[in-house]
């Protein structure tokens, strides 16, 4: 009896969880394309080193992005997503909800291709901007 308990405990305790976290890993929730400015890559996490980016979605000039962050679990495209930061990308990415660890990525969004756009227009371009002429001129006060 009970070694038979036991049986079930452990078929609880770990097979259910490690088909959980298969399912959710397997299984995405929504697929779709991000583009913006890669503002932001890295590879961090105490124990569980993971792949996290920003990109930085410009909806019109001179308001500030809302700011999309995403988890990577390729190396190939890390390794291109880290050769375009600061450049205007369009990523792939894949939704997967009820992950139970942050081992895999510390958002749902995972990158799955990148591509470059273009290159960042003058406007888009972080930092301050100078006004553009506009072809009227301006008398000095006297």
């Amino acid at each position: 009896m009970a070694n038979r308990f036991l049986r079930w405990f452990l078929i609880l305790v770990i097979v259910v969880p490690v088909a959980w976290t298969s399912f959710t890993l397997w299984w995405s929730y929504s697929e779709g394309d991000r583009a913006g400015v890669l503002q932001k890559f890295s590879r961090k996490g105490w124990l569980c080193k993971t792949y996290e980016g920003e990109l930085a979605l410009y909806v019109v000039s001179g308001v500030a992005p809302e700011i999309w962050s995403f988890s990577v679990r390729d190396d190939a495209v890390a390794a291109k997503l880290q050769s375009l930061v600061g450049e205007r990308v369009r990523i792939r990415y894949s939704e997967h909800v009820g992950i139970p660890t942050n081992c895999f990525g510390e958002t749902p969004y995972f990158a799955t291709s990148v591509e470059l756009v273009d290159p960042v227009p003058a406007t888009m371009a972080p930092g301050p901007t100078a006004p553009v002429p506009t072809g009227e001129t301006v008398a000095p006060a006297p």
